[in-house]
């Protein structure tokens, strides 16, 4: 798809922030084995243990010209068949996707990307679906949208999202309302040094019904060009720290390791990921 700058996709708003917050950080042990066969198929092997379960998948993706199709069997037997037709349109993206043996799981998407805004829609194969809309408006310094779902066999809004994104050089501001209108998240992203990718955020969430609040600190820091650290704490006591080394091109190893500072007497939770690409 031709880039297109523009304020992108409603998932776009805070989302800077949520991957310095959240991205990489596990308690499990996942490993992944990425291959690329002589006929341009890629084939991607993963297992992850949970405890005492050990859950594995495989995939492969193809693409053939403006076509993408993307295939997973997990270990419950479920295939996973999504395939992405990359402008079909100017501007357009078209998703099918399907989920076998679950006959109602079928679902068609659309994306449109504009310089000056974004939309994103999709809809069930049921006689009744669920109907979802996402769009935005702006331009690379400041984003408006909403992102809906609404149940035609209930007559019912499932969702009823949203936000608001401000953008400048070197900091980005979000507020969200979710929840429909239960809960509100404010959150900012802050480039520290590009040089060393150094980078800071904090995401701030209150629920009115609950009246429970989160707040979250996170840094990122590039040691080196292969070698990266992340850290977060949040205001429950929950500290995490994040090593993750680039050993060859597109191979990572990642340590994680998270601790509850309000009962230090239990055993930290450490976490260990393993990519490996050709």
């Amino acid at each position: 798809m031709v880039y297109v700058k523009g304020p992108g996709l409603y998932s776009d708003i805070g989302k800077k922030a949520r991957d310095l917050l959240y991205r990489d950080y596990q308690a499990d042990r996942k490993f992944t084995l990425s291959t690329l066969t002589s006929n341009g198929v890629a084939i991607t092997s993963s297992g992850t243990q949970k405890g005492d379960l050990f859950l594995a998948d495989i995939s492969t993706l193809l693409k053939n010209k403006n076509i993408t199709t993307d295939v997973k069997v997990d270990t419950n037997s479920n295939v996973f068949t999504t395939v992405t037709i990359d402008e079909p349109a100017p501007g357009v993206k078209a998703i099918f996707s399907f989920v076998a043996p679950d006959q109602k799981s079928g679902k068609v998407e659309l994306q449109y990307l504009h310089e000056y805004a974004g939309i994103n829609t999709s809809l069930g194969f049921t006689a009744k679906p669920t109907i979802n809309f996402s769009g935005v408006a702006g331009n690379h310094q400041a984003t408006v949208g909403t992102d809906i779902s609404f149940n035609t066999a209930t007559g019912n809004f499932t969702k009823l999202n949203g936000g608001i994104s401000l953008i400048s050089t070197d900091l980005i501001a979000s507020l969200m309302v979710n929840d429909k209108g239960q809960s509100v998240t404010a959150s900012y992203f802050h480039t520290v040094s590009p040089l060393t990718n150094t980078t800071v955020g904090a995401e701030f969430t209150h629920g009115f019904k609950s009246h429970e609040n989160t707040l979250t600190f996170g840094a990122h820091h590039m040691m080196d060009l292969t070698t990266a650290v992340k850290a977060r704490v949040n205001n429950y006591g929950k500290v995490n720290a994040l090593l993750q080394h680039e050993w060859r091109p597109r191979s990572l190893v990642t340590i994680s390791g998270e601790v509850d500072t309000r009962a230090i007497e239990k055993s930290a939770k450490i976490g260990l990921a393993v990519a490996i690409k050709p």
